[in-house]
């Protein structure tokens, strides 16, 4: 009886098994039903870039099988999905997923939403069904609002949670991780978290491993008491906040198992808590940017295991002793900024050798070896290094050439801004080095011929302001990957290599101005750079045409050189947006093609040989905030459509021919500070940057470091803007320009009365109108111009009085209306006491103690006079001519005829006479002619 039994339980076993095996295989029939919305939902809302082609709308689909999609093996029910990646860039608010069509998976363990572009707010029961959930990853979204208590109520066994890189907002409230006690993972880096974090926050995340708050906007003082029952913590990452005030001591030395603490970037003060260096599993330490004073070397000689000590931006004091860390046998990387007089840091003395071997060794702005300036020589000992900084350390001595020999890693090597000398030698070997920043020293030399073949994989040079000569070395060309390149400052002569621009196609910054290049520009062009700059050397010829194939240029500076011959006909490009060609000999028309550049902000053509009239079609270049024209041969009328150029702030049309009277339209043009040249970032700057991130992420990696830290973009792309302001020109470069509205229109022959609404211009600071046939009166209105600076009106045919008014220009330094026709009292208040004769010189009508001429009721006239009655005035109160004709002559008579008794009475005194005049005209002679004429 009992064998039939087993054998019908054994056959009904087999049934059960096999229809789990195979009749009830495939996942539940409402998360089928739910992944299907889900993926309508993105299909109709999102783009995609995974189509998820697998989720198919077919029963005989098992849905365990689809792609992103894992299931129980033995239920069968969905436990993890990995929707991360899904969706490509588009306006976030179109995509606004509501977190509540999760609800149907009930057992899911895992949840990745992450890098995609999910809009919306976590609503308080959006995950209450997900009771099972371990790991959450929203991170890289658009998910915003504030995080309520709720939010995470029921996910109890959560041991994951990552909402990184959203929009959160708000603060972090006492109890809303409260239930998250198995939590091990805690990442709410970069949103918008506000507030200050109280001690009880993360009371009940005792098996919290990681914790990651930086990139918020946390504030006030934080108590390490908050974080005291945290004994499992690894890693603690509370940079790019608002926290301030000093680091208690109490519950901090009791994270005997952090191994990562990141503090940087906040404005924590005082010294370093002494307990710091009894953390003996800690291996990375950043306290960078903040304010830590005190004297900080008991607490790191401690750290023997730490192997990346970030020190920089603080006010640390007294004496620093690299020797300290002789013991620090796994040190990698250390970074060290005095950030302040009170920091000196020896290298040298006592006598020591180390142990580690850097990987990273940044010392910017040190007050280093104070005594020697001497490049530490412990790293004569160190042959792994991929990255050093010692820029700005006021360093002498001979340049480090085996700083490249030794370490054969070595990525990047930046010693800018110090008083280094002698020759730059190469490695024995071809190197891989990347960055090279060796700019504002003392290097002499040629470069060596072998430049570009033992540094090929260079992709920023800057060696400039040093002191190399010669001609560059063609192997330059061989630099393929280059992106930036600055030569400039120094004494290069010689032609330009064709190959630079030939072979160098990713090239994006050019900068070889100011030095002794000669020739002409090469005409080889396969780059496409956003900047050349070939400024204030001997090029001569024409300018190629092939520059105008260079289709993302945005500076294009070809100034101060010898150029000739008409402007290409082809400079098109809709990126060019700075054209400097001034100081040249360029000539013909200003070219029509300029206006096919309708981002152009600024155009400087001073100091050429151009004709004709300013263009009717200046108007097209609306984008125009700097246009110089002076210095050349134009003429005609000023054009009523330069009032069409809203933004311009600086102006210069002076030393021209132009003739007719100053347009009534220029208060159209804003001259406004707001007229800004922008963030030259915004423009194609970016470009060099972005790609050396991406050739330079495996070694940083590696390190585990951020991009931005490791790689420093030391080359700012000012632009620089020329223009006359108080008797001469000024150089104006980056944000500078900004603060600068001005206009020129002197040396001209214009005429007519000065319109008055110039007055309504009212964040002009220069404002010349000199040398010039203007008429009438100066205008009241001119009262208006506030934060006027430089006035000039001088040598024109301007009549009437000095407005009363203009002593509200409070800011007003130069002041000239010399040789006019002005008359009546000058002003003596305000900034009008400082200005001295010669700003009123030759106005016969004008009186006052500034002039050293009396005023009486008779002279200072409420109203304007006539030219018939001015002129009377003029004969009353000036120099009687006929007397003054005769009593010239009456004392020239009498001079010469007391020089010829004295010559006849005394022979010797005769005798030196004319021996006086002989030296005389013959030091003419060879003056003039080279040759003494009187024996021609």
């Amino acid at each position: 009886m009992e064998r039939p039994l087993f054998k019908f339980s054994l056959w009904v076993l087999l049934v059960i098994v096999f229809v789990q095996m195979n009749g009830c295989r495939a996942c539940l029939e409402k998360e089928r039903i739910g992944l299907l919305e889900f993926k309508a939902f993105l299909k109709s809302n999102c783009e995609l870039i995974d189509n998820l082609d697998s989720w198919v709308e077919d029963r005989m689909s098992d849905c365990c099988g689809w792609d992103r999609v894992k299931c129980n093996t033995t239920s069968r029910r969905v436990v993890d999905l990995s929707l991360n990646e899904v969706l490509t860039f588009s306006d976030p608010k179109t995509c606004s997923l509501n977190l509540s069509m999760f609800y149907p998976f009930e057992e899911l363990l895992g949840l990745d939403l992450s890098d995609n572009w999910f809009y919306g707010w976590i609503h308080p029961a959006a995950f209450a069904n997900l009771k099972f959930l371990k790991t959450l990853d929203m991170s890289s979204n658009y998910f915003n609002g504030s995080i309520s208590m709720e939010a995470f109520a029921n996910l109890k066994l959560l041991e994951t949670l990552d909402i990184s890189y959203n929009d959160f907002s708000g603060s972090i409230l006492m109890g809303a991780f409260a239930n998250l006690k198995l939590l091990e993972t805690l990442d709410i880096s970069y949103n918008d978290f506000n507030g200050s974090i109280s001690m009880g926050a993360f009371a009940n995340l005792k098996f919290l491993k990681t914790l990651d708050m930086s990139g918020n906007y946390f504030h006030g003082s934080i108590s390490m008491e908050a974080f005291a029952n945290l004994k499992f913590l690894e890693i603690l990452d509370i940079s790019l906040n608002d926290f301030n005030g000093s680091i208690s001591m109490a519950g901090f030395c009791g994270l005997k198992s952090l191994v990562k603490l990141d503090l940087s970037n906040n404005h924590f003060s005082g010294p370093l808590p002494q307990c710091l260096g009894n953390l003996s599993n800690l291996r990375y330490l950043d306290l960078s940017s903040n304010k830590f004073s005190g004297n900080m070397q008991s607490v790191v000689s401690k750290l023997t295991s730490i192997k990346r000590l970030l020190l920089s931006g603080n006010k640390f004091e007294g004496l620093f002793s690299f020797s300290v860390l002789a013991n620090h046998s796994k040190l990698e990387m250390f970074q060290l900024s005095s950030g302040g007089s009170k920091l000196e840091v020896e290298t040298e003395n006592p006598t020591w050798f180390p142990t580690f071997q850097l990987k990273i060794f940044h010392m910017s702005e040190c007050h280093l070896n104070v005594r020697t300036r001497k490049i530490p020589s412990f790293l004569l000992y160190q042959h792994g290094m991929l990255s050093i900084d010692l820029s700005h350390s006021k360093l002498v001595g001979e340049f480090p050439s085996w700083i490249l020999q030794n370490n054969s890693r070595l990525q990047v090597m930046n010693l800018m801004n110090n008083s280094l000398r002698g020759t730059f030698q190469l490695p024995n070997f071809n190197h891989n080095l990347f960055k090279l920043e060796i700019s504002n020293n003392n290097i002499t030399g040629q470069l060596p011929k072998e430049f570009g073949l033992v540094l090929s994989n260079l992709v920023y040079i800057n060696i400039s302001r040093n002191s190399f000569h010669g001609i560059l070395p063609f192997s330059i060309g061989e630099v393929r990957g280059l992106l930036l390149m600055d030569l400039s400052n120094n004494n290069f002569s010689g032609a330009l290599p064709g190959s630079m621009l030939g072979n160098c196609t990713d090239l994006n910054a050019l900068y070889l101005s100011n030095n002794n290049f000669s020739g002409m520009i090469g005409v080889d062009i396969n780059a496409d750079p956003s900047v050349i700059d070939i400024s204030n050397n001997k090029l001569s010829g024409t300018i190629p045409i092939q520059l105008c194939n260079v289709s993302r240029l945005v500076i294009l500076d070809l100034s101060e050189n010898c150029l000739s011959g008409s402007m290409p006909s082809c400079f098109d490009s809709s990126s060019l947006r700075f054209l400097f060609l001034q100081k040249n000999s360029l000539s013909g028309s200003i070219p029509y093609v300029l206006p096919r550049n309708p981002n152009l902000m600024a155009l400087d053509l001073r100091d050429n040989k151009f004709t004709g009239n300013i263009p009717s079609w200046i108007n097209q270049l609306s984008q125009l905030r700097v246009l110089s024209l002076a210095g050349n041969a134009l003429q005609g009328h000023i054009p009523n459509q330069l009032c069409q150029l809203r933004d311009v702030h600086i102006m210069d049309l002076s030393r021209n021919a132009l003739f007719g009277s100053i347009p009534s339209c220029f208060n159209n043009m804003s001259f406004s500070k707001n007229a800004s040249f922008g963030d030259l970032e915004d423009h194609n700057f970016s470009v060099p940057f972005r790609s050396l991130e991406v050739a330079m992420f495996p070694y940083i990696f590696s390190l585990g470091l951020d991009v931005t830290d490791f790689f420093h973009w030391s080359h700012s792309p000012f632009v620089k803007v020329e223009f006359a302001m108080k008797y001469r020109y000024n150089i104006y470069k980056g944000d500078i320009i900004n603060l600068v509205a001005g206009i020129d229109l002197s040396c001209n022959d214009l005429t007519g009365h000065i319109p008055q609404e110039i007055g309504d211009l009212h964040e002009i600071l220069s404002l010349n109108l000199s040398h010039n046939h203007l008429s009438g009166f100066i205008p009241v209105s001119f009262s208006n111009l506030k934060i006027l600076e430089s006035l000039d009106l001088s040598y024109n045919n301007l009549s009437g009085e000095i407005p009363n008014q203009l002593v509200e220009l409070n800011f007003l330094e130069i002041f000239d209306v010399s040789y006019n026709n002005l008359s009546g009292k000058i002003l003596d208040k305000g900034q009008f006491e400082t200005f001295v004769e010669s700003s009123y010189r030759g106005n016969p009508g004008l009186c006052g103690p500034t002039i050293y001429r009396s005023c009486n009721a008779s002279q200072v006239l409420a109203t304007p006079l006539s030219n018939d009655t001015k002129l009377e005035e003029e004969d009353g109160d000036g120099i009687d001519m006929v007397w003054f004709y005769w009593s010239f002559s009456a004392s020239y008579v009498t001079i010469l005829f007391i020089l010829i008794v004295i010559l006849c009475i005394n022979r010797h005194w005769r005798m030196y006479w004319f021996y006086l005049v002989d030296a005389c005209i013959y030091f003419i002679s060879i003056r003039l002619f080279g040759t003494d004429c009187l024996c021609v």
